[in-house]
């Protein structure tokens, strides 16, 4: 999986994928999810195991989470809610905001 984290005004931004969704395209009238390089990837991602993501996910303030294993990882750690995953076009994608 690819972690990327950054310092925004509302706080710390984590984006999570699996590997092979990075550059991918997924589109489900009327949601299209782009998994970009320069959101997902780039110089500042790393590559990162269960442990790592749990990790990221709990000290984040937002987070977009993108693929079966990262966002099964997020469900298993009970980060997410697996009701509340969404399938675009047979991708899992969850959004998380702590608050």
């Amino acid at each position: 999986m690819l972690l990327r984290e950054r310092e925004t005004p509302e706080g710390l931004l984590v984006s999570v994928c699996d590997e092979a969704c990075l550059g991918e395209t997924y589109v489900d009238d009327p949601v299209q999810l782009e998994v970009t390089e320069e959101f997902y990837g780039g110089e500042e991602a790393v590559e990162a195991d269960d442990t790592a993501v749990v990790d990221g996910l709990t000290r984040a303030d937002v987070a977009n989470i993108v693929g079966e294993r990262a966002v099964t990882v997020a469900i298993e750690a009970g980060i997410v809610d697996e009701d509340r995953v969404l399938e675009v076009d047979g991708t899992l994608h969850a959004q998380l905001l702590w608050m």
